[in-house]
């Protein structure tokens, strides 16, 4: 194909699907992914004004869990509003540049969510293991560092691979089989060898995951066995609760992620449907659950977001 003939091709808006085969039922699967995204606005929202506005949250533990409310934020905003706008007003169309858009945010911020999730259980595994040095080894200004460091590993790996999948020819149908611009349902759409972009997708995925795993299984396994040496029952169990939001988290977030991921590469005789509804829930429900663990699993949180809406309440009488 000449390279006129390919930008004029490329620069032709996609056209999403939705659920493949359940089209019918579109307005009916909206209610449980409308109620997710308000959830999800609530939820992030109440968690950011109650760490800005009280001060005893001022800590890096909490700072790390506004970093993660502000990555659901963008997370499910990127996805949702689409996805909804297709569910109801059956509007299909997504421009060439906002499709790939949508995509770098997407992965973008999924890698940085790996790397604040790591960033919270090395704070853990310091203020557990090695006390007497978190406020030296955690300041502020290092948290903000971290923060920043995820989301530049998180930008550096998806320019790659974002001028990998833009560099190629998209001449067969435009129409992807899906509700939102999913990297491999749009790859199918190029009539040109894919497997260089799948391949680096692939690796980078399968190397950030893995790498944020070892380092997480074993922060939390060192932070393990400093819980067992505790001589108070009742130290252990407050430890414990508060790692267990984490542990939760981290177990929704990576098992989610990889079984979205590897059941759109390899669909094992899944209809379609199962698979867009696999990946869409991953999407949506992680944001929806992070500030809902918080407010039941800790104690700080749940006690500041008390106090805000009595705040709030005050203030409307």
């Amino acid at each position: 194909m000449s390279t006129s003939n390919q930008s004029n091709t490329n620069s032709l808006p996609f056209l999403l699907m939705g659920i493949p085969g359940l089209e019918a039922l579109h307005v009916w699967i909206s209610i449980p992914f409308c109620f997710t995204y308000v959830m999800t606005l609530l939820g992030n929202i109440m968690v950011l004004l109650t760490v800005r506005l009280d001060k005893s949250l001022h800590e890096p533990m909490y700072y790390f869990i506004s970093m993660l409310a502000v990555i659901d934020l963008i997370f499910s905003t990127a996805v949702v509003p689409k996805m909804l706008a297709v569910f109801w007003l059956d509007s299909r169309e997504i421009g060439f540049e906002t499709c790939f858009i949508q995509m770098f945010f997407i992965h973008t911020f999924t890698a940085v969510e790996s790397g604040v999730l790591l960033a919270m259980s090395f704070d853990r595994y310091t203020a557990i293991c090695n006390p007497l040095r978190y406020t030296t080894i955690l300041t502020s200004s290092s948290t903000i560092q971290i923060g920043l460091l995820s989301l530049a590993r998180g930008v550096g790996v998806m320019i790659p691979l974002m001028c990998l999948l833009t560099g190629l020819p998209y001449c067969k149908t435009r129409v992807i089989p899906h509700s939102y611009c999913e990297h491999m349902a749009v790859v199918e759409l190029a009539c040109a060898d894919p497997s260089v972009s799948n391949l680096y997708s692939l690796t980078v995925a399968t190397l950030l995951v893995g790498t944020d795993s070892v380092f997480i299984t074993f922060s939390y396994g060192m932070i393990l066995r400093s819980v067992i040496r505790l001589p108070s029952q009742e130290a252990r169990l407050k430890t414990l609760r508060t790692c267990g939001s984490h542990i939760s988290i981290i177990l929704v977030f990576y098992i989610g992620g990889l079984l979205s991921m590897y059941l759109q590469m390899f669909p094992f005789g899944l209809a379609p449907h199962v698979q867009v509804l696999v990946a869409d829930f991953y999407l949506t429900v992680p944001p929806m659950l992070n500030p809902l663990i918080y407010g039941i699993k800790m104690k700080q949180i749940q006690e500041g977001i008390f106090k805000l809406l009595g705040q709030l309440a005050g203030l409307s009488f």
